[in-house]
């Protein structure tokens, strides 16, 4: 399965430029500060910028009102599919989309529950649809002006992968053409809160990343492998999980030497600890997103996807290993290779 574009949304930026140059510079962004009701301290985030000239899509009328979860979606879409948006809109391309998230919609759940406990009668029914976990990928549709399958799937950061295993049985079904694969997280107090309970260390983040894959077999970045997802509920659980999942992805890598690891580690060794231990002995190169951009959930995951990709499409290896032990799921994997036949498992 060919990787046949990327897009991403991140607190580098809008593009894949700026989200390429602060990765190579290797140094964490600085958190911003967000307030949280009640509190005389705020929380420490990761926010995106705001673009640098005002998206186009903004005009069309399904977006006006879209929350900045639904924006970074079809920001990191569009630039995945490039110049093949125009054949999704004139149907000589018949398009699947999959989206991956975690906390999806939160910035319009939080204010129309708000509004509701305060006072009933005024919360808006104009806020009710950019609740749902579906919104953004229905505005992506609505504004492409796809009628194929659209899936959104909900659940921890591992569900990206998931996401990008289906899509490739939609291709290799014949259900679809292609299939444009997103994940993506929007900022609220009610996140950075909720993960300040588990870790005051963790910086959490916001934006989307987004592959767009193909049928094919010849050169470029294909997408190999996706390997089972190894559930865990307990901490000890999760450390077997992650062995078992690195076990899955080692198997199928051709050069340990020259393969380089995407992880998910943060700089937290309480979070950390079971990605850390299962590949302990990895002498390859590593590289982990989360270090740079912050905990992005669905999102980061797509970023680890998104820059193992860039990163092989400049001439950086031949494969790439993506690693992710979910906050309360899953381990999971997935291996990325330069003219290999894909393999989803």
């Amino acid at each position: 399965m060919v990787v046949a574009g990327v897009g991403v949304v991140s607190p580098a930026g809008w593009g894949i430029p700026s989200f390429r140059q602060v990765l190579s510079g290797g140094i964490p962004l600085a958190a911003s500060e967000m307030l949280r009701p009640g509190w005389p301290k705020p929380l420490r985030v990761l926010r995106v910028p705001p673009p640098q000239k005002k998206p186009e899509f903004l005009s069309h009328p399904r977006l006006r009102r879209s929350s900045p979860i639904s924006q970074f979606f079809l920001a990191a879409g569009l630039e995945a599919l490039g110049e093949d948006v125009s054949k999704v809109r004139d149907g000589s391309i018949k398009l699947g989309i999959v989206v991956a998230t975690f906390s999806g919609c939160v910035n319009y759940s939080r204010r129309f529950y708000d509004e509701t406990l305060r006072d009933p009668a005024s919360a808006s029914p104009l806020v009710f649809p950019e609740t749902v976990f579906n919104a953004p990928a229905s505005h992506l549709a609505a504004y492409l002006g796809c009628r194929a399958i659209n899936y959104t799937l909900v659940g921890d950061p591992g569900t990206f992968l998931q996401a990008l295993a289906m899509a490739a049985g939609w291709i290799e079904e014949k259900r679809v053409d292609a299939c444009l694969v997103l994940g993506a997280e929007e900022m609220d107090w009610l996140t950075g809160d909720a993960f300040r309970l588990f870790s005051r260390k963790v910086c959490v983040s916001e934006g989307a990343g987004a592959l767009y894959l193909r049928p094919g077999d010849g050169s470029g970045v294909h997408l190999k492998s996706v390997t089972d997802s190894f559930l865990f509920n307990r901490q000890t659980q999760r450390t077997v999980a992650a062995k078992n999942m690195t076990n899955a992805l080692l198997s199928q890598v051709r050069d340990h030497e020259g393969a380089c690891l995407w992880d998910g580690c943060q700089d937290v060794p309480s979070l950390d600890r079971a990605e850390t231990e299962a590949w302990k002995s990895w002498t390859g190169s590593r590289f982990s997103v989360k270090k740079i951009l912050g905990e992005g959930l669905a999102t980061t995951s797509a970023w680890q996807c998104v820059a193992a990709v860039d990163a092989m499409a400049e001439n950086n290896g031949a494969e790439a290993l993506v690693s992710v032990v979910g906050c309360n799921q899953q381990a999971i994997g997935a291996l990325f290779a330069k003219n290999s036949v894909a393999e989803p498992v």
